[in-house]
This record gives C-alpha cells, structure tokens and sequence, in this order.
C-alpha cells in the first residue's frame, strides 16, 4: 500500500464513521497531513454537540467502531477535552476528540507505508468546506445532537 492509497483508505474509514452517526451531523475536512511514510486525514464536525449529548455522540461512534472490529486502545475522560482512540485490524489508528468550544474531531492516521504522493480528500462536506483556512466553532443546530437535555435512559417502566 501506498500513501494515496492509505489516504484513500483512510478516508473510506471516515465516510464509514460518519454514515453511522444518526442523526447526521455537518462537517468540514480538517488538515490532511504527510509524515515521511504516513498519512493524517482529519474532519471537524460543525453541529453543535451539547455537553449532555457528548457521552451519546461518543457511544454511537464508539459501538460502530467496535462493530468494525477496531480495538480500542485508550480514553481520556477529561471533561473539558474527552477523547477515545482505536486502532483498525490494519492499524490504522482513529481518535475521536471534544475540543475547544465543544467541537468534535475525528482523525485518523495511517500506518507506515510506501512513500508516494497525495491527493487531498475528495469527499463532498456535509456543508461548507472550510479546507486550508481557519474552521469556525460549531454552528450549525441540531433538535438532537445540540439539546440541553441528556437523551432519556430506555430503561423498561416497572407496572
């Protein structure tokens, strides 16, 4: 595999991650970067994610990734910057971070491969594409993923 491919690939694993998250959210490419025999692929999610759906955001993606077969290798339960990472059976590595003002980014980093060149991605955002300037905070609203309230548990009711 080369480092197109790998960035190809490496996208694929994002378009997966995304298509999973229910309801959809926008989002825009983030820097895409190049090590010596690697790739970066990064999106930044412009829904506001609200504090008291964080945990939801993180299940949803958490279980897709485990359904995936990715291993997960840690958790940061900070709660101003909370974050899970995952490898693939590939070993691509995932990482899905909170940061400031309550952005969510996702990222996902290749193993080493063959050097070669590398297109930047393809895929259409879910709104603007804010690629190579500054990414606005969160703006887009959304009646789920940005209420002020935590989703109700689907504990069954006692008779």
């Amino acid at each position: 595999m080369n480092m197109q491919e790998a960035a190809e690939h490496a996208d694929k694993i994002l378009d997966g991650t995304f298509a999973a998250i229910k309801p959809a959210v926008h989002w825009t490419h983030g820097e895409s970067t190049e090590g010596s025999c690697d790739v970066s692929r990064r999106r930044a999610v412009m829904t506001i994610i609200s504090a008291e759906r964080r945990g939801s955001f993180f299940g949803v993606v958490e279980r897709y990734w485990k359904a995936e077969g990715y291993r997960q290798l840690g958790v940061n339960r900070s709660t101003n910057s909370p974050a899970t990472y995952f490898e693939t059976p590939d070993e691509f590595r995932v990482r899905l971070l909170i940061g400031g003002n309550g952005q969510a980014f996702f990222e996902v980093a290749t193993p080493c491969v063959t050097k070669s060149s590398v297109s930047p991605p393809s895929a259409d955002t879910v709104g603007p594409n804010y690629a190579g300037g500054d990414i606005p905070d969160p703006n887009v609203h959304s009646d789920f993923w940005s209420a002020s309230e935590p989703i109700p548990s689907s504990s069954p009711s006692r008779t």
